[in-house]
């Protein structure tokens, strides 16, 4: 096996930090014929302005993408011309899966803001991580997340309260930029209410009350976009759907 790299291992530091196959490269002892395949297989793409389309339903599968910077959104269209959004994506997470199984993506996805990607091209992809088993691993695990945020979705849609549902919205994007290593108890919406309540199946007066309630209680503070989580506790427990088991907060707030 050759030596580590610092130098390369420096680089991938400062380009992949918040990356969701940052673990691949990140630690010691990485080899130089690993970094050099890692390397060989991202393609950085250009640019996407807020609203552009990375693919779009029905486009064939090319590859699988990370965000380096920005978020997105997937969303299908009704046949009443009705968006429904799927998903949102942060910075670092993987997404595009959907068209594995049948080659052919089944939504389109959205920059919610000026964004960069990495592209992970599919044929090279599963060739290197043959030879990579430490990728191998790696997409594995990442493959499973987005499996279990589908699940959560679904679980959120079928079962919830409107109030659990957008409490456990928060809680879940807290936890998310966490794993990412962004600030989890003061964070900006990449997304707008209204995108929310696509997300969520609400309209969007309820979402907007939801986060007013959740804001007059104390358990977060809320401006505009920007949310700080003040009981991360209380959150959780609204989350869960036991908020009447929360008692009220001691310190009131003006609505947001």
């Amino acid at each position: 096996m050759t030596d580590p790299i610092p130098l390369d291992l420096a680089r991938l530091r400062r380009t992949c930090a918040e990356c969701s196959l940052q673990m691949l490269c990140l630690p010691a002892g990485v080899d130089a014929d690993d970094i050099s395949r890692l390397e060989a297989v991202v393609q950085r793409r250009r640019p996407l302005a807020k609203g552009e389309s990375l693919f779009r339903t029905g486009d064939p599968l090319r590859a699988i993408y990370v965000a380096s910077e920005g978020t997105f959104k997937t969303v299908v269209v009704s046949a009443g011309g009705e968006e429904h959004v799927l998903g949102f994506h942060l910075p670092g997470e993987l997404f595009g899966l959907d068209a594995v199984g049948t080659g052919l993506h089944r939504c389109e996805a959205v920059a919610l803001g000026d964004a960069r990607v990495c592209e992970l091209p599919y044929a090279h992809l599963a060739s290197i991580a043959a030879q990579v088993p430490s990728l191998q691993h790696q997409l594995l695990r990442v493959i499973g997340q987005s499996a279990d945020r589908d699940h959560d979705h679904v679980d959120v849609l079928s079962r919830r309260q409107a109030s659990e549902r957008i409490a456990l919205f928060v809680h879940g994007l807290s936890d998310r930029y966490r794993r990412i290593g962004r600030p989890a108890d003061d964070f900006h919406l990449p997304m707008s209410r209204d995108e929310i309540a696509r997300y969520l199946g609400l309209v969007l007066e309820t979402v907007s009350r939801g986060f007013s309630r959740l804001h007059e209680d104390g358990v977060i503070e809320v401006h505009g976009r920007r949310v700080r989580i003040l009981d991360a506790h209380a959150l959780k427990v609204a989350a869960s759907g036991c908020e009447d088991g929360i008692g009220p907060h001691p310190h009131k707030r003006s609505r947001a």
